[in-house]
């Protein structure tokens, strides 16, 4: 990925961390990206580590002018971008006739209209250029009902929605949209539901690997995606879940 330049927005926690750093290791210039500024200089200082170029920008996804100022800085800095990962997500997990409708519209909110958003502003840039890496990040909520978590699973079918609808419409201006869909990953926003509960033990079971993920373990896919090696994938949502979507019967 040397010579590349990757925007990450949700790119200071949990997944899109690690993609971030994934990404600089792989040689790219990144801007990691998210609402608070002290985590965007703790992965900012880890770029530079890894001898990467990087920005210090706080952005809101549910905020245009925000995301503006965000493309507009790294097209400064670095003159184009030729990746954008969307990991900016949020959940709350609440009986579905109980949940706020106030909630509900703060996740749609974050989790799709912030990430249409960014296409938007991004993707028209690399429209332009006639090249461009979109990679949303979705979730097996997408293809499994998932309890208690209803607004999350909507939005997240929405993002994959939205990846193969942008994909046909940007294919013929050299613009690849893609998404990875997670399987359970132990991260700051999921760890609460998952570690030590039944709900984690439900999902161990239903997981042929019989484990969760390792943060690390979505790096490989977003290169993947990211990289001339998928010059000819577009409108996939790739899963990255140890089997949990491909299983049936398991004894």
């Amino acid at each position: 990925m040397s010579g590349r330049v990757a925007v990450i927005t949700g790119g200071t926690t949990g997944l899109g961390r690690e993609i971030a750093l994934g990404f600089a290791a792989a040689g790219a210039d990144v801007a990691a990206s998210s609402r608070r500024a002290e985590h965007v200089e703790a992965v900012a200082k880890e770029i530079e580590a890894l001898g990467r170029r990087t920005l210090r920008v706080s952005t809101d996804v549910t905020e245009r002018p925000s995301v503006e100022r965000l493309h507009d800085e790294a097209m400064k800095a670095f003159g184009k971008v030729d990746i954008l990962v969307n990991a900016a997500a949020m959940v709350k997990k609440v009986a579905t006739l109980d949940a706020e409708e106030e909630d509900w519209s703060r996740i749609m909110e974050t989790n799709v209209t912030g990430t249409m958003r960014t296409c938007q502003i991004f993707g028209r840039t690399m429209a332009e250029a006639r090249y461009g890496r979109i990679i949303n990040v979705a979730s097996m909520t997408a293809f499994r009902g998932s309890y208690q978590v209803a607004a999350y699973a909507a939005s997240k079918s929405a993002v994959a929605s939205l990846t193969k609808t942008l994909a046909i419409e940007l294919a013929e201006s050299g613009v690849n949209v893609n998404a990875i869909a997670p399987g359970v990953f132990p991260t700051d926003l999921s760890a609460p539901m998952i570690e030590g509960t039944p709900r984690g033990e439900e999902i161990l079971m239903r997981t042929p690997m019989h484990r969760f993920g390792d943060p690390k373990e979505v790096v490989g896919p977003a290169i993947f995606l990211a990289s001339e090696a998928a010059a000819f994938v577009t409108g996939e949502v790739l899963a990255v879940d140890g089997g949990f979507l491909a299983s049936g019967v398991n004894v």
